[in-house]
């Protein structure tokens, strides 16, 4: 009796097992790379870098300087507790003064008026007033005509003529003629016209602002070689 008519007489059914499927070698599934994540991470890793490369750049590009700590009006002596140090980042522009020449500066005068906060910059100080003691301070307003082209120049010496009158006379004698320096250079817009302030000795101003009224004046430029 063959084995299958056995199992048949015994009344067992047949084995229909399977033998276990073997899981490595079913095929696996592929992961679907998305490359905007892989750029969206090295976005971000060099904005981080950038972000670190910035701040360690400007902790190590600031400097101490000078900062008015009241307010000074423009010819007050500046004294040791007007100023203090603090250590920022300073635009390249500007012409802060250093916080090493602090004892340096106690005892010199403010040039503009200084208010508290504020940088103290190079040209804000100075160690003498304008006009000094025995000379006065004059504003000529001169057309193109009046005065040479080449720029004029804060310390630059000049001469303030006297020029003939409408009708145009010129006397035999020679013109009146005012020495000066010049101190401060402006011009102004809606006329044309440059306004040149020149210190003058104290004797001769009260003329030449007389005179610079009428308009009838030239200035000359003498010679910046000393």
């Amino acid at each position: 009796m063959s084995l299958n008519t056995a199992q048949s007489a015994s009344g067992e059914a047949p084995s229909t097992s399977r033998p276990a499927p073997n899981l490595n070698n079913s095929p696996r599934l592929k992961r679907r790379r998305r490359p905007w994540v892989f750029a969206l991470c090295a976005a971000l890793v060099a904005a981080g870098a950038l972000g670190t490369a910035f701040a360690f750049t400007s902790v190590n590009d600031t400097q101490e300087v000078l900062v008015v700590s009241r307010d000074i009006k423009r010819g007050e002596t500046i004294e040791a507790g007007d100023l203090s140090v603090v250590q920022v980042s300073v635009d390249p522009a500007l012409t802060p003064v250093a916080g090493s020449q602090k004892g340096e500066l106690e005892g010199s005068r403010a040039a503009v008026d200084l208010w508290a906060g504020t940088l103290l910059t190079e040209e804000a100080v100075t160690d003498s007033l304008v006009p000094r003691e025995g000379e006065s301070l004059v504003g000529i307003s001169l057309t193109p005509g009046q005065m040479p082209s080449e720029p004029l120049y804060s310390g630059d010496s000049v001469r303030i003529v006297t020029t003939p009158g409408d009708q145009g006379e010129i006397t035999n004698g020679d013109p009146v003629t005012v020495e000066a320096v010049v101190v401060g250079v402006s011009r102004v817009e809606e006329t044309g016209e440059t306004v040149v302030d020149v210190s003058v000795p104290e004797a001769d101003a009260a003329d030449l602002a007389a005179r610079a009224a009428t308009g009838r004046v030239a200035l000359v430029l003498d010679a910046r070689e000393r």
